[in-house]
């Protein structure tokens, strides 16, 4: 693509927009935009040098950045129409185009590495990119989460013609990639206020998968029944991980063996065995996360050398099954792990009990979504009655409007563990304060991340 001189990013402070607004400051463009809060993200971009401002009043727009000849408008499915500065820049004849656009522009002339899924895609992409990045291979790295080995969400490639993106379902933004290489990691029913059904969501993959380039691959769960359409001359494998249920992959793993704050696998693919790999985050999810990311990165070009090295210092992604304590000094352990459909949530939980086995687990967990609450409270219920202790604040909305009846008790009436509490969010620390934990989790899409340093503060020993 030809980089235009200057662009103006509308909701610059999300998590996939950011990747973007640091690209182009690193090729050199100026970058101002709009965000509807300040964060630590967006603290981090003005620090980089992009221009933001957190009021949508066109006066704020930089008057440069009014120049349509020299100016690429871009916003997040996120930003409503009635976003005031959206507005304007369409009523001065601008054609501002999504986040999703912008990024399969970047990627259609590079290897592009598109990793897809309803959960499971921030991890196996960061994986990925990390492995690629610590090998010669090199990569690009468009990341949904901030990777914890860089403190960073965009990698630029030392050598290497690889682009590693999160193709996000959400708003179709997975249809507007090419992919020289696709994993599809799972397809959990999710956003189906954009989808309709579970047959429209997985309908979605489908056509993803047509968009693979010719000369490429498809790498997909081997749980999956998903209707592939590839081109002639696409590469199909399978992967497995860790559950003996499933059907074993051309990529697999095995001889698994959880020791003490470890989690040891081997990983085999068509041409390659790699074994005695350490997790760098040991958590049972990330088995099958290691073998996508192996069988990708192996097809980009690293070694088995450089995968077992990646993988096992792999630091995980922020609010990916992030331990913000150990316990080790005989205080609680605290988890945030940023699952926020029913599997990602069982999933964590029963990772817990095989790292921890015999402590009490108690689950804080938001609801994330008026209609992901709707769609999938009784999967919610299950999924959260395998901790010992559940405590469930209010829905955080995003990007909804409340729906007349929908709220977290659809969920927390029906689970069935030992202990249910609803504690409204601002009496939560206090709650913590006032409780005695072994293991404390923060689980969802929501920002419980924002509490934990003062969660780490009251939990700790009082010596």
């Amino acid at each position: 693509m030809n980089t235009p001189r200057q662009l103006y990013f509308i909701g610059a402070g999300g998590i996939g927009m950011a990747n973007l607004v640091r690209y182009f400051l690193h090729k050199g463009c100026r970058v101002a935009g709009y965000d509807r809060t300040s964060s630590a993200l967006t603290d981090a971009l003005r620090h980089e040098g992009a221009d933001i401002v957190f009021d949508d009043d066109p006066a704020l727009i930089p008057a440069e950045m009014l120049d349509k000849d020299a100016t690429l408008v871009v916003y997040t499915p996120a930003v409503g129409d009635d976003n005031r500065i959206l507005s304007h820049f369409r009523s001065l004849g601008f054609q501002p185009i999504k986040r999703a656009a912008l990024l399969g522009l970047i990627t259609r002339d590079s290897n592009g590495i598109c990793i897809a899924g309803s959960h499971g895609k921030t991890t196996t992409s960061s994986m990925t990119a990390w492995i690629l990045e610590q090998s010669a291979a090199g990569c690009h790295a468009f990341l949904g989460g901030i990777l914890r080995n860089t403190g960073s969400n965009l990698m630029i490639a030392r050598a290497g013609s690889s682009c590693v993106v999160e193709a996000d379902e959400y708003d179709r933004s997975f249809h507007q990639l090419t992919p020289w290489l696709a994993v599809i990691t799972s397809t959990d029913p999710d956003h189906l206020d954009i989808y309709g059904d579970e047959a429209g969501y997985r309908e979605g993959f489908s056509h993803f998968t047509s968009l693979i380039r010719p000369d490429g691959f498809l790498i997909i769960n081997s749980s999956l029944d998903l209707e592939t359409r590839l081109a002639k001359g696409v590469t199909l494998e399978t992967y497995s991980g860790h559950d003996s249920a499933q059907k074993r992959g051309d990529w697999y793993a095995d001889n698994v063996r959880w020791l003490p704050g470890r989690l040891v696998v081997d990983i085999h693919g068509p041409e390659v065995d790699i074994a005695d790999i350490a997790l760098g985050v040991p958590v049972e999810i990330n088995i099958d996360n290691s073998v996508a990311g192996a069988a990708a990165a192996w097809h980009a070009g690293a070694s088995a050398n450089e995968i077992r090295q990646g993988l096992s210092t792999f630091m995980g992604a922020e609010r990916r099954f992030q331990i913000w304590r150990d316990g080790a000094d005989g205080g609680p352990v605290v988890i945030d792990d940023y699952a926020h459909s029913p599997g990602e949530v069982k999933a964590s939980i029963g990772s817990v009990r095989k790292l921890y086995p015999g402590k009490e687990i108690a689950v804080v967990f938001q609801p994330h979504l008026y209609t992901r609450t709707r769609d999938f409270a009784p999967d919610f219920a299950a999924a959260l009655s395998d901790a010992d202790t559940v405590i469930m604040p209010e829905i955080y909305p995003a990007r909804e409007k409340p729906i007349p009846g929908v709220d977290s008790m659809m969920i927390l009436n029906d689970v069935s563990c030992k202990n249910k509490i609803y504690c409204e969010r601002k009496n939560l620390l206090n709650l913590i304060k006032n409780s005695n934990f072994e293991v404390l989790m923060t689980l969802g899409a929501a920002d419980l991340n924002v509490l934990l340093p003062e969660i780490c503060r009251i939990v700790a020993p009082k010596h």
